[in-house]
């Protein structure tokens, strides 16, 4: 069965060591990043399973956290390009890009979104976080970037952050906890009414969501829970294929998304094969696991 791995990271080098530039805490603040199958795609290779295609997405090294609005722009720019020579120079190990865009910079997040999302067929869409500049994805600051998204039927890939007002913040549970309070405020917000084009795929299998699904049916208003069940969502949770078959109830079989966050998640190349098993042990027929593995991002990107 063949699959599509539609959460997986990069780490652009020279990007990277630019970033180091700019920043030279950025190696220590994020351990994940020195993993060198991020950087090295011939260490990559020994590691692939010759059959995931990989959509690609950098890791969180975010340039709007460091710079102004201009040098933001150069920043993604300089990245984008070199993930999509990655790509080119391994087409049979990656299916497609997506994009960074400068949150403190939205024409240039739109502009990104409206031509080079749009004009390249290597590109199926861009990649936001939970939280940019302090503020949730859901301030009305950033609207115009949610509009140019369902405008053009680009989809949106939700990777968390860390919260850093919080003291506490971890692995375990705290990104799981800000994809849910994510959701929640873009639905709170009114972005699926106001947008019913949009499509935001999240990681980590939509966090808690599935979980809670009775308190947001008991909670919530009927509109709002209906909202919080148009995310799609991958599989990323490290294998567990109870809580898949929770998200699958939850969100719709067509709402899934086979998703791993190759390489990060087991040492040294990630989950890939845990969380393959994981789905072939859903309670769900042949016919809806190709759809996670393959079909349903075949749909979704068109």
């Amino acid at each position: 069965m063949s699959r599509i791995d539609v959460f997986a990271h990069v780490l652009p080098p020279r990007f990277y060591g630019r970033m180091k530039e700019v920043e030279p805490a950025i190696p220590q603040r994020y351990a994940f990043f020195n993993n060198p199958v991020l950087t090295d795609m011939e260490l990559r290779r020994s590691h692939w399973d010759g059959q995931t295609r990989q959509v690609i997405s950098h890791v969180n090294a975010l340039p709007e956290d460091y710079v102004d609005p201009a040098t933001a722009a150069e920043l993604c720019a300089m990245g984008n390009d070199e993930l999509l020579e990655m790509l080119r120079a391994n087409r049979d190990m990656f299916e497609a890009a997506v994009l960074m865009v400068p949150m403190n910079n939205i024409d240039e997040a739109v502009r990104i979104v409206r031509e080079r999302v749009t004009e390249d067929p290597d590109v199926v869409g861009i990649q936001i976080f939970t939280r940019a500049l302090g503020k949730s994805i859901a301030d009305e600051e950033f609207r115009p970037l949610f509009a140019a998204l369902a405008q053009t039927g680009t989809p949106a890939w939700l990777h968390p952050v860390f919260d850093l007002r919080k003291p506490d913040n971890n692995l375990v549970f705290s990104w799981e906890y800000e994809l849910s309070q994510a959701m929640l405020q873009m639905v709170q917000a009114n972005l699926f009414k106001e947008l019913p084009t949009l499509k935001v795929i999240v990681h980590h299998a939509g966090g808690m969501a599935p979980f809670f699904a009775g308190r947001i049916d008991r909670i919530m208003t009927s509109e709002q829970a209906a909202d919080m069940r148009k995310f799609y969502v991958d599989t990323a949770i490290l294998g567990n294929p109870r809580a898949l078959d929770l998200a699958a109830d939850f969100y719709g079989i067509e709402h899934v998304l086979f998703g791993t966050d190759a390489p990060l998640g087991i040492l040294p190349a990630g989950a890939t094969a845990e969380i393959s098993q994981a789905i072939e042990d859903m309670h769900v027929s042949g016919q809806d696991k190709q759809a996670i593995f393959e079909d349903n991002y075949r749909r979704l990107v068109g």
